[in-house]
């Protein structure tokens, strides 16, 4: 468990989102070229050491997320923070799909105030369409949470790269493989290769 994020100004920074079943984040931010490791686990919530199977309970207060490493002279967080706006839906509140509960929803843990500032920017330049001719890129407003990084918990190592072990799992080949292909469309030119 890491209990502080570092956000140094050197090679590596971190980044900590949630938007959905990490299952879903994880396999995109690794193909991200200047991302060093992204890491499923749970952040947000109340209880010491949440299972996977506590947190999907919904009664821990954590989100699943995913602790993104990466060099910011590759990509930069503003970066991160497009691709996870343009990976999930950010106008429902505690919800991805079929994927209910508070568990599933939208938010950015910022590490420093700096991601703070830059998240909430992104968030008003997606609502007041900048960059869109002005016509705002959702159709409804953004609940994503922006709030402080606290605690960090890796989630269960069967976790880890579950998409890249089990692409034809019936959740993976539903919902990830279409995110997936939409993602390398949109964002090619930040991918690595």
């Amino acid at each position: 468990m890491n209990s502080e994020a570092s956000n140094d100004a050197g090679e590596r920074q971190v980044a900590i989102f949630a938007g959905g079943c990490f299952w879903c984040l994880e396999p995109v931010f690794l193909e991200l070229r200047g991302v060093l490791d992204v890491e499923s686990g749970y952040t947000g919530g109340h209880a010491r050491n949440p299972s996977y199977e506590a947190v999907c309970g919904g009664d821990t207060g954590h989100a699943e997320a995913v602790r993104i490493e990466f060099d910011p002279r590759q990509v930069s967080y503003r970066d991160l923070l497009d691709v996870f706006f343009g990976i999930h839906d950010p106008t429902t509140p505690n919800r991805q799909g079929h994927d209910v509960g508070t568990q599933y929803r939208s938010a950015i843990f910022a590490v420093d105030d700096t991601q703070r500032r830059e998240a909430l920017d992104a968030i008003a330049r997606l609502e007041n369409g900048d960059g869109n001719d002005g016509v705002p890129l959702f159709d409804a407003p953004i609940v994503t949470e922006v709030v402080s990084f606290t605690e960090w918990f890796p989630a269960e190592n069967y976790h880890r790269r579950y998409y890249e072990r089990n692409p034809h799992q019936g959740y993976c080949a539903a919902v990830i493989s279409p995110k997936m292909a939409k993602f390398r469309r949109r964002f090619a030119a930040l991918r690595t290769g």
